[in-house]
């Protein structure tokens, strides 16, 4: 796959389309109410750093746990976001996450912080609305490095093959670590950060995220979802 081939199929997700339609609708708004530069440039500044922070947590904590999947009412949404990206990683119908769980997250973020910054001049609907608007072209660029990660494109830039390398461990050998898709500062700083050659042993979990033929005895509802627990590698399964 070229990039152009790649950008191409990028815009055509319907996920992508969602983002940058709200995003131009919060920068409308944002620019019909025009708050002052330094709320607004600090509203930028603050949803840009914390997304990657929201997004390694929800996804060691939410994505990674064991606890929803026994919530009848959380396991199909367990199964959509992420259980079904790690049973098979090249699938791509879910490479990116369903809009009705994300798109809540990316408000709930960004924009009580931009309200709150805005606020102080008199400004916090602008503010909301800039943060917020922050918010979905970032989530842009990270599903963008997401594309790059599981398509069939090698990226020529070293920081994003090494970004690839990384995910793509996360995925084939030990899911508990290498958490982040557009940075590592969050793994490194709390430990889940790992090369391969660290864990020689590869995670008997890495496709099923500890949802087991055995844990799905007792706790069924994925495994009705899904027809059963695929087991193994997706490529080796009959």
């Amino acid at each position: 796959m070229t990039l152009k081939e790649l950008v191409v199929a990028y815009f055509q997700y319907p996920a992508i389309i969602a983002y940058l339609s709200l995003s131009a609708i919060a920068l409308a708004f944002f620019v019909s109410h025009p708050a002052p530069i330094v709320p607004s440039l600090l509203a930028v500044g603050v949803s840009m750093l914390a997304y990657p922070l929201a997004w390694y947590l929800l996804h060691r904590w939410v994505l990674h746990s064991r606890w929803m999947f026994k919530v009848p009412a959380l396991a199909s949404t367990w199964k959509r976001i992420h259980y079904d990206h790690h049973q098979d990683p090249n699938h791509l119908e879910v490479l990116f996450g369903a809009l009705h769980t994300t798109l809540p997250t990316i408000a709930l973020v960004t924009a009580p912080l931009g309200y709150w910054i805005g606020s102080f001049w008199n400004a916090g609907l602008s503010g909301a609305a800039i943060a917020f608007a922050t918010g979905l072209l970032t989530t842009c660029f990270y599903e963008f490095c997401h594309c790059i990660q599981h398509l069939a494109y090698k990226p020529k830039s070293k920081w994003l093959a090494e970004m690839k390398k990384k995910h793509m461990a996360h995925h084939f050998h030990d899911e508990n670590g290498n958490y982040g898709i557009t940075t590592f500062f969050w793994d490194k700083l709390f430990g889940t950060h790992y090369d391969r050659a660290e864990r020689p042993e590869k995670s008997p979990t890495v496709f099923n995220l500890g949802y087991t033929p055995e844990v799905a005895q007792q706790y069924p509802k994925v495994a009705q979802l899904s027809g059963g627990v695929a087991t193994g590698h997706p490529r080796q399964r009959g």
